[in-house]
């Protein structure tokens, strides 16, 4: 009773309102991990689940608990390794499969967590199914299978790459200077992936896989870790650079100047390209951004449409809408045609291919919007 007790306090402090989130060994385990599995297979009845992971130390521990508990409930795992979130995202929607993201994306290296998404890149949140998750543990229940499933090695980052410089025109693109600073996250492996053979020269900053952080957390929003990013993008005059968080999924801006750029203000640059393009569609924000947001969509011909903060309601809202694009004051941006998820790399490139076409410096660019 008392290690029930114990267990079932962990699972309240690690599931939140839309993944899964804990320190490792300490409310999130790799027993945990395990169960975790066996109960998602059980609540999605699903044939195949999709499993990636980040950097971080505890990542391969618990990815494979994790899995362990899939296929003793019978069920195939596609192992798609070392992934930013957005390309888990890519992946369940590119292969219309389930799948699971080991990552605790800006946190200290001590968390871990997991990120959900149902067939097609559809988000699973505590409301629409991690709460049934979290009581089939509970109560022990779980499917059987006189079957184990098997585990299956997948490389998906090609078909990725390729479909996130399908939202900009290669040809286009101008000979740019761009500081990346990856923060020893995911970016390290996704960014020369997807930049490779363009026309653009990019400075990386803590490019090397490590989840111990050892430069600075990898956790853009705060100033004191865009210090190297903003002496990089000076020392060498680039056109512009960019900071990810550890999972890749949000992505933040300093202009030519080093200038830290406010992120409502990069939404609303490239809501314009959008709906220059898109006129009359509608575009998702939230309370928390900027009063330009919603002014930029209206100016440009789109509607305007307001949403609760989380990406998984996010996603959400822009099925029942169809809206284009969507943006968070937090640096997620999430395209239609990205399965309705967010993308940091996308965004990228379109800020490229912006300045590219404008013949302009960002500075300038975002001159309108201040």
């Amino acid at each position: 009773l008392k290690i029930r007790n114990k267990e079932g306090k962990m699972l309240n402090e690690i599931f939140k309102a839309y993944d899964v989130r804990g320190i490792y060994n300490k409310n999130l385990t790799d027993e945990i991990a395990y169960k975790i599995g066996k109960a998602l297979i059980t609540f999605l009845k699903c044939k195949e689940i999709i499993v990636g992971y980040d950097m971080r130390v505890s990542s391969p521990k618990l990815s494979k608990a994790f899995m362990k508990g899939v296929n003793e409930a019978g069920v195939d795992v596609i192992d798609i390794g070392e992934v930013s979130t957005d390309a888990s995202y890519f992946a369940a929607g590119f292969l219309n499969k389930a799948a699971v993201m080991f990552t605790a994306s800006h946190n200290p290296p001590e968390y871990n967590g997991l990120k959900f998404s149902k067939a097609g890149a559809a988000p699973l949140n505590y409301e629409n199914g991690l709460n049934k998750v979290k009581v089939i543990i509970e109560n022990d229940k779980y499917k059987e299978s006189k079957i184990e499933g098997k585990t299956i090695k997948k490389n998906i980052l090609g078909d990725y790459a390729k479909h996130v410089r399908s939202f900009v025109n290669s040809n286009k693109l101008e000979e740019l200077k761009i500081a990346v600073d990856a923060g020893n996250g995911m970016a390290g492996k996704i960014v020369p992936l997807v930049f490779k053979g363009l026309p653009i020269k990019i400075f990386p900053l803590f490019f090397k896989l490590d989840g111990t952080f050892p430069n600075h957390l990898a956790d853009p929003s705060k100033y004191e870790n865009v210090k190297d990013l903003q002496e990089t993008v000076k020392k060498n005059k680039c056109d512009f650079g960019i900071a990810f968080d550890g999972d890749a999924d949000r992505i933040f801006f300093v202009d030519e100047n080093a200038k830290i750029v406010n992120a409502s203000l990069i939404a609303a640059l490239v809501i314009k390209r959008i709906l220059s393009k898109n006129k009359g569609q509608k575009v998702i924000y939230n309370l928390i951004n900027s009063k330009i947001v919603p002014e930029t969509i209206r100016k440009y011909s789109g509607k305007p449409l307001i949403s609760r903060v989380g990406h998984s309601f996010i996603k959400d809202y822009m099925k029942k809408t169809n809206a284009i694009f969507a943006c968070e004051h937090s640096a997620h941006y999430y395209f239609r045609d990205n399965y309705r998820a967010d993308s940091g790399i996308i965004m990228s490139l379109i800020i490229a291919e912006i300045i590219s076409t404008e013949n302009k410096p960002l500075s300038k660019l975002l001159k309108e919007f201040e």
